[in-house]
């Protein structure tokens, strides 16, 4: 019954996901300030963080199948995985791809912006496409931060840094996950 009421409600006003997924956004660069400045208030945030975008995933989760979603979650596994990896052995310093990286999301926030007004399902498709390789770049540079931050320490991280890169991982993750799943749901539906 709750996954039917949901559904109805985001097929029938296309402004609901926006509505859904802009209150996290609007509370999530607060909430990795806060983590920097008081260490004792870091965790709490992060867990009820990550408790709503687990709530707010019912909300999304619910108008895709079980194999679509599972096939974006392995995915986003897989590519998380290897993306670690490559970030964190590298030689190259990936720190200017990575503001190149934070430079296109801006982009691709405003374009999605203005196709919310458009409805155009090829910009969907293409921003998805775009945002695949940002939050690919996003992923390895992340790791690399990490471990540069823990080498040029010794091996120690403060707790709010910790948190915050934390944040700035499972971000990367869950917008990964998002994506692919946006695109996988688009091939679907294009294939039926």
């Amino acid at each position: 019954m709750f996954g039917e009421n949901v559904l109805n409600f985001v097929q029938q006003k296309g402004w609901g996901m926006l509505i859904i997924w802009l209150f996290p956004l609007l509370i999530v660069l607060p909430m990795q300030n806060a983590a920097m400045k008081n260490k004792s208030t870091a965790l709490p945030w992060f867990i009820l963080y990550s408790a709503m975008m687990g709530f707010l995933f019912s909300f999304t989760l619910v108008v895709y199948t079980a194999s679509d979603v599972t096939l974006a979650f392995v995915s986003s596994a897989g590519m998380f995985f290897g993306l670690s990896i490559y970030g964190r052995v590298t030689k190259y310093n990936l720190s200017g791809m990575g503001r190149a990286m934070i430079g296109m999301l801006m982009g691709i926030i405003i374009a999605g912006g203005i196709n919310f007004f458009l409805g155009s399902t090829m910009v969907v498709f293409l921003t998805s496409v775009i945002s695949v390789v940002i939050f690919s770049g996003l992923i390895a540079w992340d790791n690399q931060k990490i471990e540069l931050v823990y080498r040029q320490n010794n091996g120690y991280i403060s707790q709010g840094w910790a948190i915050s890169m934390a944040l700035s991982l499972y971000l990367d993750f869950i917008n990964l996950f998002i994506t692919l799943l946006r695109l996988i749901g688009f091939t679907r539906k294009n294939q039926d």
